[in-house]
């Protein structure tokens, strides 16, 4: 008796030749070393959709069924935070590509590498369906998503399509990374292989070198931190690399810098060292914003909104007796569609390379041996968890009982809420913390958490991601692909049952024009009825825990979760807070009218 390919991901057996033009697209996938792609069907690739499955057996890429395109490109999002490779992402012609734009624009704003297909009906009129091919036919589909990708094409034969693949997967790659998307045409796909066809072309992409420090910059920078008495480091978008992190650690003791990171990028720095100036927030808070109008030397590692941050520390350059270097090749994206980019920060000196390269050529300068993982071992300082009597759950102690839930495992956090208190739990390794989403789109958090498990499912790392109700509840479909291909994680649902963030702007708008601050939650609240999250985890195939209302419930509902993950489940907890931010977001939002 045969599998049933409706129950599980095992194709009849069929052996095939490479006589369509979708086998060889499919070949090249596989030529490219993508594990996975990420897709929801569509009949505009349905060509390619068979040879993925017909052609190569549905492995090498496995194909990852998704119940929206938003989805696809957050699990590809999540999967490349972990590993800095792109996974591949196929979208369903005009209509998916603009389901799924949100969720690229997102990717594009957190520089990730992603390898986007999409499809279109017949470029030849004369070969179309009626009605349905024509509304899902464009003449330049990219035009969709151009102003947040790093390069599009469209091409109309099947030697110009694999082509523009080999393209694509090298500029992914490059830094600065971002998406690429190449749109395949249907007939390309659905016509026999043509005589002359070039042979395959089975290589590693040749990826750009990044340019190294021009010997002058790294002269001078070096006779500036020599000389600085007050340095900051600003570090932003960095590598996973354990070594460059130990890098980072020795240059910042050499030289006495304070450093300051956000929860914005992922981790960069340990936050409990003795130099790091913190804890880590969205917004800049006192003692951060200090140090900057306080120092005599400036140096932001691809720090996100440079310009912005000086600005909220009264540090003016050019204006003032300090030094600015900024080190970063993210210019070589700023363009006129999106204003990412953020303001110029008309820094002293622009290093156009990789962070990373700079400081791993400064501990060479300075004859820097970086000691590997020098806090990695340290016990961690618990916050105190709310008495016992407390019947309902802040985010302070929301932040509290995570601290104590994950006691002595090794999490990766994949996403933190808004109002996370970051001097909960230290990050001290480059896995401990994978940053926001970059576009501040909401419903990419779920996908994010199942790629980043995908990445992480044969590591001692427990994926966790802790969500925004009004996130999840946009994204909670995204976690059947979770259950469907039995990637195990952790989702905490910080449910604090309304789109709280609006709720603090209608306050402020209330107050501005002396209006009542009572009406703050009409139109934000989601109650009357509440949303069982942990039913509809269950009803899509995960173990779903909740509601838990007390910091005490919800370190035993961690714990159970986290013995769960290791049979192999996927959980989700819901956990239900009061409106509201921490203390420490609340007093950086207060200082920086955030």
């Amino acid at each position: 008796m045969t599998s049933d390919p409706r129950s599980v991901e095992t194709p009849v057996p069929f052996l095939a030749s490479p006589d369509w033009g979708s086998d060889r697209i499919a070949e090249t996938l596989r030529d490219m070393g993508f594990r996975h792609v990420a897709l929801n069907p569509g009949s505009s690739f349905r060509g390619l959709h068979d040879s993925l499955v017909n052609h190569l057996g549905n492995r090498d890429p496995q194909i990852l069924l998704c119940l929206h395109e938003e989805h696809a490109v957050s699990i590809a999002h999540g999967w490349a935070k972990v590993t800095a490779e792109p996974m591949a992402v196929i979208l369903h012609s005009n209509v998916g590509l603009m389901h799924a734009s949100m969720a690229i624009y997102n990717a594009w704003c957190d520089r990730v590498p992603m390898f986007i297909l999409g499809a279109t009906g017949p470029l030849d009129a004369a070969r179309r369906r009626p009605w349905i091919d024509w509304i899902h036919t464009a003449r330049d589909q990219g035009v969709l998503v151009r102003g947040f990708v790093k390069w599009d094409d469209q091409p109309i034969s099947l030697s110009a399509t694999l082509n523009a693949m080999h393209r694509a997967n090298a500029i992914t790659r490059t830094a600065p990374m971002a998406p690429t998307y190449v749109c395949l045409d249907v007939s390309v796909q659905e016509d026999p292989v043509p005589k002359g066809l070039p042979p395959r072309r089975v290589a590693t992409p040749a990826v750009p070198t990044p340019p190294p420090p021009a010997e002058a910059d790294l002269a001078w920078l070096l006779a500036r931190l020599a000389e600085a008495e007050r340095p900051v480091f600003l570090m932003g978008r960095v590598s996973r690399s354990t070594a460059d992190w130990d890098a980072r650690v020795a240059l910042a003791d050499a030289v006495g810098a304070s450093v300051i990171t956000d929860i914005k990028t992922g981790a960069s720095f340990p936050t409990d060292h003795p130099a790091h100036i913190g804890p880590p927030a969205f917004f800049i808070a006192e003692a951060p914003r200090r140090a900057l109008a306080e120092a005599d030397l400036i140096v932001a590692f691809d720090w996100v909104d440079l310009a912005g941050t000086l600005a909220e520390a009264g540090v003016t350059p050019g204006a003032d007796t300090r030094f600015v270097v900024e080190i970063s090749l993210d210019h070589q994206l700023a363009s006129g569609a999106s204003l990412d980019h953020m303001g110029y920060a008309q820094p002293d000196l622009h290093m156009a390379c990789l962070p990373d390269a700079v400081i791993a050529a400064l501990c060479k300068a300075m004859g820097l041996t970086p000691t590997p993982g020098a806090r990695e071992a340290a016990a961690a300082v618990l916050p105190p968890l709310p008495d016992e009597g407390v019947t309902a759950m802040d985010m302070s102690g929301l932040s509290a009982a995570i601290a104590h839930g994950f006691a002595g495992e090794t999490p990766c956090f994949v996403r933190l809420p808004l109002g996370w208190d970051g001097a909960a739990r230290p990050f001290r390794h480059p896995l401990d913390y994978l940053g926001y989403d970059g576009g501040a789109g909401i419903a990419s958090g779920p996908g994010m958490l199942i790629g980043a498990a995908l990445a992480l499912r044969d590591t001692a790392r427990i994926p966790v991601a802790v969500l925004g109700d009004g996130d999840v509840m946009m994204g909670n479909s995204a976690l059947w692909t979770a259950a469907r291909y039995k990637v195990p994680m952790i989702a905490v649902v910080c449910n604090n049952r309304s789109f709280f963030n609006d709720e603090v702007h209608q306050e402020k708008v209330a107050r501005m024009r002396d209006r009542p601050v009572e009406n703050k939650a009409i139109g934000q609240a989601i109650t009357g009825p509440d949303i069982d999250i942990a039913a509809i985890a269950r009803a899509q195939g995960l173990r779903g825990f909740g509601p838990v209302e007390t910091p005490a419930a919800l370190v035993d509902a961690i714990r159970h979760a986290i013995a769960l993950w290791r049979e192999g489940h996927a959980v989700v907890i819901d956990a239900r807070v009061l409106p509201g931010y921490s203390k420490e977001m609340q007093a950086g939002m207060t200082e920086t009218g955030g």
